[in-house]
């Protein structure tokens, strides 16, 4: 019914022994409609396979009926998580390889109630890549927390196709050997700049508040405004782009890195008014607009992944947490996730969609097989 993805659950080894009810298909299959459907642990995935028993009996063998919430939690504390990562990548993959002009963001996101006090463990951190273009989870990668995203975004970038797409990061991304990756790997980079690479970024900050000053009268720069309106708040960005970087004197360091960024942003609210600006390299050459779009839709992984994992999937709230539970269950939040946005035959938010999913098997039908 789902023939791309449930070929990509094979490669996954199954963990028990040969004597083993269920088959790990299965149990894979049942978990993955129930959290489309609205499931949220192991006792929800239970209690859902086994209301749906019959219907699952269609194309499931089944030969042990439904498998219990200790079960499930048992099986998906000891799947390979990184067995479950690569499924998940290779299924994406067929699609993903058809796009190009991509605007990939990389962001992390810590699942807050996924600690373990009693065995001393932190809560985990998922770095994700998101595909503007496709509004798609690419890929995903556990780390243990988020001062180690520096780590976990090339091994990443590695597992993913960034040729011919830009890739966006915030500060803590912003490293040389990414930049470095990134550009071997055919893609391009907007990467922001806080108090990381302190000289370099003060250098940076230096230059666009002396140029400003003067009005950038004496150096050449591309300019980009943007205005949005949107209840009741108005929002202006000013985009400031240079090429010219002779004076900077750590350029060579950052692999084809051709321009560095300036956005001016203010904000208005009824009577009151804030302004920010904020600082970003580029191997893109002169097309500021373009470079505009990519950091505009950098926050498409807030506010498209991050945000409706928590408000839709309620992601925060939960308390699995035990070996790779948590890890493999943010995977399958992101399976049903890219399956559940790539079903436009209805005009509903996700948190809609995994109601009526729930509630049609038909519909279910559909988001099973929206991504082919």
């Amino acid at each position: 019914m789902y023939h791309e993805l449930s070929n990509s659950f094979i490669s996954i080894s199954d963990p028990r022994d040969n004597n083993s009810k269920h088959k790990l298909i299965d149990i894979l299959t049942i978990a993955t409609c129930a959290i489309i459907c609205g499931a949220d642990t192991w006792t929800d995935i239970a209690q859902y396979g086994t209301s749906k028993q019959e219907w699952f009996s269609t194309f499931l063998e089944l030969n042990h009926g439904i498998p219990s919430h200790d079960t499930f939690g048992r099986v998906f504390s000891i799947i390979n998580p990184k067995e479950f990562q690569e499924a998940f990548i290779k299924w994406i993959k067929d699609i993903s390889d058809k796009v190009t002009g991509d605007v990939i963001a990389i962001d992390g996101k810590t699942v807050r109630h996924s600690f373990d006090t009693s065995n001393n463990k932190s809560a985990i951190h998922m770095v994700s890549a998101w595909s503007n273009q496709l509004g798609l989870v690419l890929g995903q990668i556990k780390v243990n927390d988020k001062s180690n995203e520096i780590t976990a975004i090339p091994e990443l970038l590695d597992k993913i196709d960034i040729n011919k797409s830009i890739v966006t990061i915030d500060a803590m991304g912003t490293q040389k050997n990414i930049a470095k990756k990134i550009i071997k790997k055919g893609g391009d980079y907007v990467l922001a700049l806080k108090g990381n690479h302190k000289n370099f970024s003060n250098d940076i900050k230096y230059f666009f508040e002396e140029e400003s000053k003067n009005k950038f009268a004496d150096v050449e720069y591309s300019f980009f405004k943007t205005t949005n309106k949107d209840h009741g708040r108005i929002e202006t960005r000013k985009h400031y782009l240079i090429n010219d970087l002779n004076w900077l004197s750590q350029k060579s360091e950052w692999k084809n890195l051709n321009s560095i960024i300036m956005v001016e942003s203010e904000r208005t609210i009824g009577d009151k008014t804030s302004k920010e600006r904020r600082y970003y390299i580029s191997s893109l050459t002169e097309n500021v607009e373009k470079v505009a779009d990519a950091i505009r839709k950098h926050w498409g992984i807030e506010n498209s992944l991050h945000w409706i994992l928590d408000i839709a999937f309620r992601e925060d709230d939960s308390r699995i947490r035990i070996e790779n539970a948590a890890e493999n269950f943010a995977i399958l939040r992101h399976i049903a996730l890219n399956l559940l946005k790539n079903e436009k035959s209805v005009k509903i938010g996700v948190k809609a969609k995994r109601l009526k999913s729930g509630w049609d098997n038909d519909y279910l039908r559909k988001v099973l097989t929206s991504i082919q």
